[in-house]
């Protein structure tokens, strides 16, 4: 799967940072997902970076559980996206 270079304007700092660590553990909770392996299939199809990251201003303003359900429910659209791309 090739994938785009995504370049963001967006400094990644010490906040920023700890926003995705956030999310990512909200929805590994919510899902049963170890922390791990989810932020492997985040990474996979570049959410962390085009989402969480590129959505900060947005996101960060939420609840924890409106950004445990769309991060996951962008994840199981993204894979199910670039699934269907391989075949």
């Amino acid at each position: 799967m090739q994938q785009a270079t995504i370049y963001t304007s967006r400094p990644i700092n010490d906040r920023v940072m700890e926003f995705v660590v956030f999310a990512i553990e909200s929805a590994a909770q919510k899902t049963g997902i170890p922390a791990p392996e989810l932020y492997n299939r985040l990474e996979k199809v570049d959410l962390i970076t085009r989402y969480l990251i590129g959505m900060y201003d947005v996101l960060h303003t939420q609840s924890r559980e409106y950004i445990a359900d769309t991060l996951i429910e962008a994840l199981y659209n993204w894979e199910s996206y670039y699934k269907g791309k391989e075949n």
